[in-house]
């Protein structure tokens, strides 16, 4: 408890992570919560079983309890102004959504390729004298800097009451961009000059003055000017002589920083727009987390409920948002008053369009397991959420961003990390994509050229039925071979089982008719082999019942498809089988990531076919999308099947991971290895050395030891004096 307390976490919540044996943070909430308590956006990379849900949840649950019981101390909301005395810094409200700017108000970025964002500062100069102030590029991209009115749009340049000089070398007002000076990119410092006794604008570069740029207009003479920016994929920082300027200015110029208060206005949007008795609607909560499958999302929520269980006075509300379940249920959950929601996107989606669920309060946006969100083309509706929640908050905090996954290096989730967070900061304890030391994983041959029993089984496993219409009498056709690689793979499948004793054991199938095929053939086989499926046809009831039976050790083995290849957390599970490789490389370590986590070992065992295998493969051209589906003609002659080709997925997957998986044969012979008699799978390694149940007990030895030293030292000590 203590050892999250000194990270800032509640003692309250400590309380609860005590009863859950957490002792020591892990390291990526050691890294994470810190930064989160701090108010950043953050990145997490981390290993399967590493902590992730622990390392955001602790520090949101913290957040809103505070903030709830902040908001209880008053009647309404107190928001600070600017003054005039407030240094000079970029407007965290006057501004685009997509325009992130740093706490001190000194940096901008934006990360949109397509689209110009911008940003103004909260004082501007106005009346009489010579302003000046600096902005230097920081990063690669399209800027443009300069001075703007209060009723200038935010893309500076473009209408009458802004002046802008771009990194094209353009200067431009009303849409009329004109060549001048010269064009300007990374590391480039911009001066900014305004002239308000002679009506001029003007800009240099480097300290070298290109000219008067801007004749300013009669009409905006008492007008007020505001240093301005606008970026596409840019970032700039600013002095607004607050520090030493990089280059000299004339006597007669000053910084705007040192302007007279009456030469000073400030910006009429340097606070949200509220009401003084501002509430929190019931249906506003604080915080949104989403997950891509249900059985994530309802991982999720048991695990907040136990952090926040000592949390009192104000309570936290928190509410479930899935499929499955009854929305009237959900809605009126809502209408009662909600403070964190942990939800599923189509569901969330459903709630929000229909005016149930309100974004207005949000303080955290948190996508978990980002990459599946995005592979599963929820990217629309990510950035549309993100565009409804207020990038400030009614009491001047900035929504924080949460992105998490154990493949944060995909492409997809890099680009929408640059588009939507603010600044974040990656917890990256992971790197690219690799096997946990804890896991041993091997890969089974199957070649039904080389051993037809296949031909011969009195109790064969049940079949995808595409070889229905096909020849597959003549064992030595491509046909026949691919029936073969079926039967086989579910003899190895119980060999492998019987081998190794296993009592507990998750087994991917490829498609859900091959899940319910592989119950089937349990089923028949016997008592011993227990089992139960997992994937999209099971309605929600069904699946959360048959992972807990799964988990509760009422049955031995789970039969899924990659709906429960992330996030699901099963404790000290020491198997996992892959029927078929996934066609996805990062589904690999997704799978048999399941095993080998919190620091017991475990072994996963894939078969690959040594010869292609033809498999249903449903598109949109398939009217049931696969509901009954019988055409078994390949998709080329307008099907719904193809010719899976494992040793190429499993060429992909060795050379995503920069290894080569261990090769063995049809007995499961796994030859004698660094885990081989050393370890018991499912338990941590017997040579890790003592275990401790506290600090005390680990530090007693050495305690003891530094004790007899102590003495000793002081013995020879008395020793030496008295003679």
């Amino acid at each position: 408890m203590a050892a999250f307390e000194e990270m800032g976490v509640l003692p309250e919540i400590g309380k609860a992570i005590e009863e859950m044996d957490w002792l020591l943070p892990t390291d990526v909430q050691a890294e994470a919560i810190p930064l989160i308590l701090g108010g950043g956006d953050v990145l997490m990379a981390a290993e399967t079983g590493s902590g992730k849900t622990g390392a955001f949840c602790l520090p949101v649950i913290q957040i809103v309890w505070e903030t709830l019981k902040q908001s209880g101390k008053q009647s309404g909301v107190s928001i600070k102004t600017s003054s005039e005395s407030d240094p000079w810094a970029l407007s965290m409200w006057d501004r685009s959504s997509a325009t992130a700017i740093t706490p001190d108000g000194k940096k901008c970025q934006s990360r949109d390729i397509k689209t110009w964002h911008g940003c103004r500062a909260t004082k501007g100069v106005k009346n009489s004298g010579k302003y000046y102030f600096e902005a230097t590029v920081t990063d690669e991209g399209l800027c443009r800097v300069g001075w703007s009115t209060p009723g200038a749009v935010l893309d500076l340049g473009t209408d009458k009451f802004g002046f802008g000089f771009g990194g094209t070398g353009k200067k431009s007002n009303n849409k009329q961009f004109d060549s001048y000076g010269e064009c300007f990119g990374l590391h480039d410092t911009i001066g900014c000059w305004l002239d308000l006794d002679n009506l001029t604008i003007g800009f240099s570069k480097n300290g070298n003055y290109l000219g008067d740029a801007f004749k300013i207009p009669g009409n905006l003479k008492t007008s007020a000017f505001y240093p301005a920016v606008v970026l596409k994929n840019a970032e700039m920082v600013f002095n607004f002589g607050d520090s030493a300027f990089k280059f000299e200015i004339p006597k007669d110029f000053s910084a705007v920083s040192k302007a007279s208060i009456n030469q000073i206005e400030l910006s009429q949007c340097n606070a949200p727009k509220t009401d003084s008795n501002i509430k929190k609607a019931n249906n506003a909560p604080y915080a949104i987390i989403i997950e891509p499958s249900r059985e994530l999302a309802e991982q999720t929520f048991n695990q907040i409920k136990k952090f926040k269980k000592y949390i009192k006075e104000p309570h936290i509300k928190d509410l479930l948002v899935v499929g499955g379940f009854s929305i009237k249920d959900q809605i009126l959950a809502l209408s009662s008053g909600v403070d964190i929601i942990v939800a599923t996107p189509g569901r969330l989606e459903d709630l929000i369009s229909g005016g149930h669920l309100s974004l207005s309060q949000c303080r955290f946006y948190i996508l978990d397991e980002a990459d599946g969100l995005l592979k599963q083309r929820y990217t629309k509706l990510i950035d549309s959420l993100h565009e409804k929640m207020p990038k400030i908050s009614n009491d001047g905090k900035r929504l924080q961003m949460i992105v998490c996954s154990a493949t944060l290096h995909d492409f997809e989730v890099k680009k929408l990390a640059s588009r939507l967070m603010h600044f974040p900061t990656w917890v990256d304890l992971k790197g690219e994509d690799s096997v946990p030391e804890t896991v041993h994983h091997v890969v089974v041959t199957v070649d039904s050229q080389k051993d037809t029993s296949w031909t011969s089984l009195k109790t064969p496993i049940p079949t995808d039925g595409v070889h229905d219409k096909d020849n597959v009498r003549a064992l030595n056709t491509s046909e026949a071979l691919s029936q073969g690689i079926k039967l086989l793979k579910g003899e190895y499948c119980v060999r492998a089982i019987n081998k190794y004793k296993m009592d507990k054991a998750i087994i991917f199938c490829r498609t859900k008719l091959d899940c319910d095929n592989l119950e089937k053939y349990f089923k028949q086989l016997g008592s011993y082999y227990t089992c139960c499926t997992l994937h999209g046809s099971r309605n929600v009831n069904d699946r959360r019942m048959n992972l807990e039976k799964f988990k509760n050790g009422e049955i031995k083995f789970l039969i899924c498809t990659d709906v429960a290849a992330r996030g699901i957390d099963v404790n000290g599970l020491p198997f996992m089988i892959n029927m078929t490789l996934p066609d996805d490389k990062t589904n690999y370590v997704h799978r048999i990531g399941r095993v080998g986590r919190a620091e017991r070992m475990g072994l996963a065992i894939s078969f690959v076919a040594s010869i292609p295998e033809k498999v249903w493969y449903h598109g949109e051209w398939c009217p049931s999308r696969g509901q009954r589906c019988s055409n078994t003609a390949l998709t080329t002659n307008k099907g719904c099947c193809i010719w899976y080709n494992e040793p190429q997925y499993l060429g992909e997957i060795e050379d995503h991971l920069n290894i080569t998986i261990q090769q063995v044969g049809p007995e499961i012979n796994i030859p004698m290895n660094e885990f081989d008699g050393k370890v018991v799978y499912g338990k941590k390694k017997a040579n890790n050395g003592p275990t401790y149940n506290n600090h005390y007990d680990q530090l007693l030895s050495t305690i003891n030891e530094l004790t007899k030293l102590e003495t000793k030292a002081q013995y020879i000590y008395l020793h030496m004096i008295n003679n």
